[in-house]
């Protein structure tokens, strides 16, 4: 017979940003131990509101399958004495695995026998397992910050407040530290029943919407999708949806009606963000706009039907009144003095105790940004990126990002404005703080190129140098976005520059410090290409692609790149295994060469004269193509030695008893080795 189980866990209103996570942990919990119990089943639907936590598992067999398995013990020589009883080991060995001595056997494996015997266990009921296990899924859930409620040892994000756990249409007895499980849920809080019993996953669903619970999550986020574009429209306009914000809400209403209110239009004149943040920020509104400028509307959504909903209307105006208030008072404030007079307040705030003020920041962001400048070829932004560098972290202390830390950045570039700063200098002071997370947007301007890299690379030489690494999980700082958001911009502007000479730079700025430079420099190159091989593995690249381009060598991320992807495809070719296993043989000898200088007066054999002339044109055509960045065709050429080299190990010995013939064929495998080391090391490449 197929069955299912139906459990819901009845919490306390759970925070957003747990919801999907908690449900994901249980859910795997629940597979990982269903199977470990060898107990089949298709497959586990989950859901949540803020109230509870579900799971319906689909087709569960009635009892776990029988288990017989074979287990080896100690060999015979260990297991059995002189006198052929069982020694310590061997009995210690049946102890552990149930098994008693009639039950045990000895088999030869390999030269030796080893004691054996084989484990039968009848599975157990399906209802019984689960009353273990249940318990088990639930407990063994980690959350960044969990509580203890009425003297119990489990811990969980909120208090589990009730249970049901229904096999079919069984209450199957689950007792979570107090907690017995039932066949009762909860309506809404407001609007259902307090209390109702369920007899079947069936009759939990219908009752639930009956009693106000939208129980799946990716519904009810399309219903408010939904309903905010509509309300949106009814006023003019459309509903600024953003995702991150629709899935907070999602998890926040179990029932949810959409509604608009209203602020004074004089606060639409603010800049957009000041008035969005907090909207969105602060009290989870979506903003309203046509043709890409805001309305002064919002929509917010009721957990609950639309009963009355002129009252909650109008608590939700009166709330954003007085944050709009504030902002519009901040606002005028800062304005009332240049971005440029919050400059000096920067050396009260302290960027990092070993590391100095923000204002020794903006000091060595100001002097890397040159340098970087210079790698890229951008002087001609050397002005401006200094003027933003002066002014990039003014705003910290200004009166709105202090209470709106979200505007970091975008009041900068919008102060900078007002005060009358060119366009470049506003824009990089904004773009300075880009990327903020994976995927957001990457600075345009050279300035801001320059800024973001500085700002960034910065950090990460200062907290290498006085040893705050990332390590584990633990990455306080952020230096692993940091990094990344660096090789992002690197990568999607195609920037041809040597991040080991940045590296130095960076680290030159923080000569007030005692360190090992070479050491940290090198510390921080192999955090660099750590961060390398993972961006490249999630584009899609092998990982022995990587290593064949990469090879510790952070001269030009952008062009590596180039190369990983062009050899990506490159390997593809029907002859690879032919060509590899040729260079590999050529990588193999040329480590044992002494010199790469050729003799050619040493070359007797046809088959080494023709490799040598034939090599020396090939070796001039992947020059030229290199120099075009031409990668694939440098291969193709490079590959053309191949029939040459099989040649020469078919027909000479390389390895020649008089050793000034043995060294001169060596060096020019050498010479042939390090010209495909120009290209990439094809020795790394994992061939079947």
């Amino acid at each position: 017979m197929k069955n299912y189980l139906l459990l819901e866990i009845g919490v306390e209103e759970l925070p957003s940003r747990f919801g999907q996570t908690t449900l994901d942990q249980i859910g795997n919990n629940l597979s990982k131990l269903l199977k470990e119990e060898r107990i089949n089943f298709d497959n586990i639907d989950k859901y949540a509101t803020p109230r509870r936590l579900t799971f319906v598992i689909k087709n569960l067999a009635d009892k776990a399958s029988d288990l017989e398995e074979e287990v080896k013990g100690p060999a015979k020589k260990i297991a059995v004495d002189d006198e052929g009883n069982f020694t310590k080991p061997a009995l210690g060995f049946m102890k552990s695995k149930g098994l008693d001595p009639e039950n045990v056997y000895f088999k030869q494996v390999g030269n030796a026998e080893y004691l054996f015997g084989t484990i039968k266990q009848s599975g157990k009921e399906t209802a019984e397992v689960l009353k273990d296990i249940v318990p088990s899924a639930i407990k063994n859930v980690t959350f960044p910050k969990a509580m203890r409620w009425g003297g119990k040892n489990m811990r969980f994000a909120r208090p589990i407040r009730w249970m049901v756990a229904l096999l079919n249409d069984k209450v199957i007895d689950i007792d979570l530290e107090g907690i017995k499980s039932s066949n009762v849920t909860k309506g809404h809080r407001f609007l259902g029943e307090r209390e109702f019993e369920v007899n079947s996953v069936e009759d939990y669903f219908k009752k639930l919407e009956k009693n106000y619970i939208v129980i799946d999550q990716y519904k009810r986020k399309e219903m408010i999708k939904e309903q905010a574009i509509e309300v949106a429209a009814s006023l003019g306009g459309k509903v600024e949806l953003d995702d991150d914000l629709l899935e907070e809400i999602t998890f926040l209403v179990e029932y949810p009606t959409a509604f608009y209110g209203e602020f004074e239009e004089d606060y639409v004149k603010l800049p957009k963000e000041v008035v969005t943040t907090p909207m969105k920020e602060h009290q989870r509104y979506f903003p309203v706009s046509k043709d890409g400028k805001l309305l002064p509307y919002f929509i917010a959504v009721r957990n609950g039907d639309s009963h009355r909903i002129d009252i909650v209307k109008a608590g939700n105006e009166k709330v954003l009144k007085a944050r709009l208030a504030d902002a519009l008072f901040f606002y005028k404030e800062d304005t009332k003095k240049p971005l440029e007079s919050f400059v000096d307040k920067l050396h009260t705030v302290v960027f990092q105790a070993k590391l100095g003020t923000v204002y020794d920041k903006s000091l060595r962001i100001d002097k890397l940004s040159q340098v970087i400048l210079k790698e890229l070829n951008m002087m001609e932004s050397s002005e401006n990126t200094a003027r933003a560098a002066k002014l990039s972290k003014a705003d910290l202390v200004t009166n709105m990002v202090f209470e709106f830390t979200e505007l970091q950045g975008i009041m900068g570039r919008d102060y900078a404005k007002v005060s009358g700063e060119n366009e470049e200098v506003c824009q990089a002071i904004f773009e300075h703080y880009l990327p903020r997370f994976a995927g957001d947007i990457l600075p345009e301007t050279n300035a801001g190129i320059a800024l973001s890299i500085a700002d960034k690379l910065d950090s990460i030489a200062g907290f290498f140098a006085i040893g705050i690494k990332p390590s584990g999980s633990q990455d306080p700082y952020a230096l692993r976005r940091q990094a990344l958001g660096i090789l992002s911009i690197l990568l999607d502007k195609k920037l041809s520059v040597n991040l080991n000479n940045l590296i130095d730079a960076a680290l030159d700025n923080y000569s007030n410090l005692e360190f090992n430079k070479e050491e940290v420099a090198a510390q921080i190159v192999e955090f660099f290409v750590e961060r390398v091989k993972n961006l490249f593995k999630d584009l899609g690249i092998r990982y022995d692609v990587i290593d064949a381009v990469l090879n510790d060598n952070l001269d030009d991320i952008s062009d590596i790149h180039t190369r990983a992807l062009e050899l990506n495809r490159w390997i593809q070719k029907d002859e690879l295994v032919e060509m590899l296993t040729a260079f590999n043989r050529v990588s193999t000898l040329a480590q044992k060469a002494t010199s790469d200088v050729v003799k050619e007066e040493l070359l007797k054999e046809d088959a080494e004269v023709k490799l040598y002339n034939s090599f020396k044109e090939i070796k001039s055509n992947v020059e030229q193509l290199l120099l075009d960045k031409k990668y694939n065709e440098a291969l193709d050429a490079f590959a053309t030695l191949r029939p040459l080299v099989d040649n020469l190990f078919d027909n000479v010995m390389v390895m020649d008893k008089d050793e000034e013939i043995k060294n001169n064929r060596l060096a020019l495998l050498k010479q042939i080795y390090s010209t495909m080391l120009t290209i990439c090391d094809l020795s790394k490449i994992v061939y079947k």
